[in-house]
């Protein structure tokens, strides 16, 4: 069956990152300017949350930490519901439904995105970031 699409007609898949708490703490203690290394990194700085990482960033009580700011650049993400309750299971579904790469420096995380084939991101040298994956 043919479409009648022009010839110019482009499909864009808005390619993110989604952020774990963890690594948005290590971002922002690091003082890494988050959209520069994002673009350096991953070629782009478009930001996911899913609502259970405003919550943890919140219960850690830090103002340094400016979840008013991680608010404003990211698209909250309502996770799948077959994905618990659990940050880094949401997460993880999300990663394997999207595609997309992970912000985080915790450690089971990362070897559960590494087991299923899906690429994070991470502070590395405490002053850039880096994907592995």
């Amino acid at each position: 069956m043919a479409t009648d699409w022009p010839w110019d007609y482009r499909v864009i898949s808005m390619h993110r990152i989604l952020v774990d708490a963890c690594g948005w703490a290590a971002v922002i203690e690091a003082g890494i300017n988050i959209d520069q290394a994002l673009l350096d990194c991953a070629g782009t700085k478009e930001l996911a949350i899913v609502p259970n990482v405003i919550t943890e960033i919140k219960a850690l009580n830090d103002r340094k930490l400016m979840v008013s700011m991680l608010v404003s650049k990211a698209e909250m993400i309502t996770p799948p519901a077959d994905s618990g309750n659990h940050t880094d299971d949401q997460l993880l579904a999300l990663a394997k439904e999207k595609n997309w790469p992970i912000l985080t420096v915790d450690t089971e995380l990362k070897r559960r995105l590494s087991q299923a084939n899906i690429p994070w991101i991470e502070v590395s040298g405490q002053s850039h970031l880096r994907q592995v994956g």
